[in-house]
């Protein structure tokens, strides 16, 4: 099982993000495998089976909702140690933007500071395909739209507890958790007009002990 998934986790990428939403099955087990299993087995001692997720132990982070000291465009990274909660963050950061005041470069380098800074990990082209292009920033800003989001729950995948139950001390090697949380997102443009639809997205975030948590994918469907 872990070879397979660790297989799976190496066709995780950009170029084959495409067929990869093709195949549902073929999906969960990337997802699994690009967070749980994305380095493969490792030599630290297992984790209590009771407990299929477990949350970084030791963390030095600040405690949840602490904001961050970084200023820009983009909300920053808050100083969180819990997946879940970062998560959550991260799609709300996702779903908020303000082409009023921002253009798509300062929006994308915003969005990078919550990126891992574990390079062999990271998938920033999967995170910056969520906003859109120059061309169609500039038609949105021609609107002076902007956007809110509330989020309503984060959980991690059915998909992703199984296989780390199977191993559970393959986490230990990279510590990225498969988180999908939901929400809403609110758009507002020109002369009133505004908009509002449920969002979901599965995201991979990374939560070393004694690190504050950072992004480190998007999935290519979301994981139930």
């Amino acid at each position: 099982m872990l070879k397979r998934l660790t297989d799976y986790s190496l066709r995780w990428s950009p170029t084959r993000r495409v067929t990869v939403i093709g195949i549902g099955l073929a999906c969960l087990l990337a997802l699994a495998a690009a967070t749980a299993f994305l380095t493969g087995r490792d030599d630290h001692p297992g984790t209590d089976a009771s407990d299929p997720v477990p949350s970084p132990a030791h963390s030095s982070a600040a405690p949840a909702g602490q904001p961050s000291s970084w200023s820009g465009p983009v909300a920053g990274p808050p100083k969180i140690s819990d997946p879940v909660q970062f998560a959550k963050a991260a799609a709300k950061m996702l779903w908020s933007y303000d082409t009023r005041t921002t253009s798509q470069a300062q929006h994308l380098t915003g969005m990078r500071a919550w990126m891992t800074k574990e390079d062999e990990y990271g998938d920033w082209a999967s995170v910056a395909a969520q906003i859109p292009d120059p061309v169609l920033w500039s038609r949105m800003a021609d609107q002076e739209q902007h956007a809110t989001a509330t989020i309503a729950e984060g959980h991690y995948p059915a998909a992703f507890k199984e296989a780390l139950a199977e191993d559970p001390a393959a986490i230990t090697k990279a510590y990225i958790y498969a988180v999908t949380v939901t929400g809403k997102q609110t758009i507002t443009w020109a002369r009133g007009g505004t908009g509002a639809e449920d969002r979901s997205v599965t995201l991979a975030v990374q939560c070393r002990p004694s690190t504050d948590c950072s992004l480190v994918a998007i999935a290519p469907r979301v994981a139930p």
